[in-house]
């Protein structure tokens, strides 16, 4: 399978894709925030995700659901790039060869967020610590942290803890390549059986459903892993003794998801859940409605519909 790096349908989808992620995360990203205090906060009590807003704007200000907000959409930004361009270049070289299925799709999908994981992971470290920084925490264990902005965050994590910091939790990512390559396989899946065979355009109102049903199924099959992801990047945390890389990032895994089955039984490995499902799945029906329409309309000002379509 040949791979089209210089692809300008794949820039289109790439485009299209991360100005739809970036919109999207801007309109509900006060739940995201509400989501990591609750992976990260250990101590701080599962409500419900307004009470939870409440809470952290009662404690913190009416800026604090905002916090952090520009190098999340940096990171946003790159990454959504990244994925989109990877997986429809991808699946554009596949379906000239063959027919587009389920199962190509997830395989497709596996390789872009492959790619986008050793790409990115340092942009999402960054972003994690400096959306934490100046939180109120209930557990006192965690230390706070001083970061002037993005390049600063580069500089001291690299500096204080090495360069392979800026890649902590890259191996829960690289499982949790699975969340988005499910989603994008359901989502391609419902999107072949809502045309039936025949070419159109899907309303809106479609666009945004299996948009939504894709993103609550992915996420909450990987959302343990998720959790385990945010608290890796956050960096505060015992590492394991183990020389070997592969054995150490198993065992730290292991026992962060042992520790917090132990503290909240098994739950607790969905704590937070409510939140992450409210924000990812809002935020990924109104991301693929406006990625669809941003690249539907510049394909079609370019007189490029029908090869969009046949790239599908």
């Amino acid at each position: 399978m040949s791979f089209e790096v210089l692809s300008y349908e794949g820039l289109v989808h790439a485009v299209s894709g991360a100005m739809g992620s970036v919109t999207a995360m801007t309109v509900f990203f006060p739940l995201d925030t509400a989501r990591l205090r609750l992976q990260v906060d250990e101590k701080r009590k599962a409500a419900s995700t307004l009470a939870i807003l409440a809470e952290i704007i009662k404690e913190e200000g009416l800026r604090a659901p905002y916090r952090g907000w520009f190098p999340v959409i940096c990171s946003l930004c790159c990454s959504n790039f990244v994925y989109f361009y990877c997986f429809h270049s991808l699946k554009a070289s596949w379906v000239k060869r063959h027919k587009s299925a389920p199962h190509t799709d997830l395989l497709v999908g596996i390789a872009a967020g492959v790619v986008n994981v050793l790409v990115t992971t340092p942009l999402w470290v960054v972003n994690t610590r400096l959306k934490l920084q100046g939180s109120k925490f209930h557990n006192t264990d965690i230390h706070p942290t001083y970061y002037r902005g993005i390049l600063d965050a580069f500089v001291q994590i690299t500096r204080d803890e090495g360069v392979g910091a800026l890649w902590n939790g890259t191996f829960p990512s690289l499982l949790l390549v699975l969340n988005p390559a499910i989603q994008f396989m359901i989502y391609e899946g419902l999107k072949r059986q809502l045309k039936k065979g025949v070419p159109r355009e899907l309303a809106s109102i479609e666009v945004f459903m299996i948009g939504a049903v894709a993103k609550a199924v992915a996420t909450t099959v990987t959302y343990p892993l998720q959790t385990v992801q945010s608290i890796l990047r956050f960096g505060q945390f015992n590492k394991s003794t183990s020389k070997s890389t592969l054995l150490s990032s198993l065992m730290t895994i292991k026992c962060l998801l042992v520790n917090r089955v132990r503290k909240f039984g098994m739950l607790g490995l969905f704590k937070g859940l409510e939140a992450k499902l409210m924000q990812t799945v809002l935020t990924a029906a109104l991301m693929f409605l406006l990625y669809e329409k941003i690249a539907s309309c510049t394909f079609r000002v370019m007189g490029l519909r029908n090869h969009q379509r046949n790239a599908r």
